[in-house]
């Protein structure tokens, strides 16, 4: 967790809503100098932080209509800091809660400098990397829709189509499988959104590789380096790391994908390992599916899962494997080389 010191004359705290927000400022001694709730306007909010605009910074908590707002900031030259939603506990923890409450604790954790700080990810690759999770959301609804033929196939007791319906060229012939009229037609329908979706995604597959193409070239062959990583989980590398230099320590790159696990500790006890959430779901994806690629693919990989295996299980073998990856890619993205298969497995 980092927080943010940096010291200002002025701390501005705002609770964001889609259409409203309260905005609380203080100044170093703790007072509070503006304490309103306004539309969520650039014009509005810049009128009423004109006073105190030298020196002043604003935060917020993340929340999914920030975009806005910190570009705003970058575009007016106010310094910007975007609060971590799972670790700003004290905005949630006081007995009454309200818009007026919170905007004052985001105010004063920032003039604490108690403000858990998430990163604010630039303008400029951000849309680019939203259209990259929302493929993956039509991935999983085209995924959803084949289960849903194989399951009414079971639940009807047909026999097996025998075939991979996930290939286009096997699915000729497949609502006709289907005997009953009504559930028939509920098969076309899967079929009719799955031939749409493949289109779709394709489209949204060749848009997204040659913008990676153009937004960082070097880095996007290098991660195709990688055994095991292929066109898709080099774009979901390049785009949830965005820049390796924003994480100090391995460690800390380590976390944020979900690769290691933290433990709470009290009087010598360990009491758990909570947080598992805390981080980036899509990175410890794309990790997670590099390592399965990688054992399919390489001797070396299964010799070495089946050595932890005798000792951890094969779950935390796998675990163990996909943090040895992630450390491998911290590395090689900050020192700017590509991967080493066989340097990885001496290590």
């Amino acid at each position: 967790m980092r927080f943010y010191k940096q010291l200002h004359p002025f701390y501005c705290g705002v609770d964001l809503h889609a259409k409203t927000m309260h905005v609380c400022i203080v100044n170093q001694a703790g007072e509070i100098l503006a304490h309103r709730n306004i539309k969520t306007r650039p014009d509005v909010f810049l009128r009423l932080i004109q006073p105190y605009r030298e020196g002043l910074v604003v935060g917020v908590e993340c929340m999914f209509s920030w975009y806005w707002l910190a570009d705003l900031c970058v575009d007016e030259g106010i310094d910007f800091v975007l609060g971590h939603a799972l670790y700003m506990k004290a905005i949630h923890g006081g007995k009454t809660k309200n818009d007026k409450i919170d905007s004052e604790k985001i105010a004063m954790m920032l003039r604490g400098g108690m403000m858990p700080v998430a990163y604010a990810y630039p303008k400029s690759w951000r849309a680019t990397r939203d259209l990259l999770r929302r493929r993956m959301y039509l991935v999983h609804i085209r995924s959803q829709a084949l289960a849903h033929i194989q399951n009414t196939n079971t639940q009807y007791n047909l026999p097996e189509i025998g075939k991979r319906i996930c290939y286009v060229a096997n699915r000729e012939g497949v609502a006709e499988h289907f005997p009953e009229g009504s559930v028939r037609r509920n098969v076309e329908l899967d079929l009719a959104l799955i031939d749409q979706l493949d289109d779709e995604i394709r489209r949204v597959e060749l848009y997204l590789s040659r913008h990676a193409k153009v937004d960082d070239p070097n880095t996007y062959y290098r991660l195709r380096s990688i055994s095991g990583v292929g066109k898709i989980l080099a774009l979901m590398l390049l785009y949830e790391i965005h820049d390796i230099r924003r994480f100090p320590k391995v460690g800390n790159f380590l976390s944020y994908a979900r690769l290691v696990r933290c433990t709470h500790e009290s009087a010598g006890k360990r009491r758990g390992s909570p947080g598992r959430k805390i981080g980036n779901a899509h990175l410890k994806w794309a990790f997670s599916e590099g390592t399965l690629l990688m054992m399919r693919s390489y001797p070396e990989a299964k010799r070495f899962v089946a050595t932890k295996e005798k000792k951890h299980g094969k779950g935390k073998a796998i675990s163990i494997l996909s943090a040895k990856l992630g450390r491998a890619v911290y590395y090689m993205l900050k020192r700017k080389e590509p991967f080493n298969l066989e340097a990885f497995f001496q290590s």
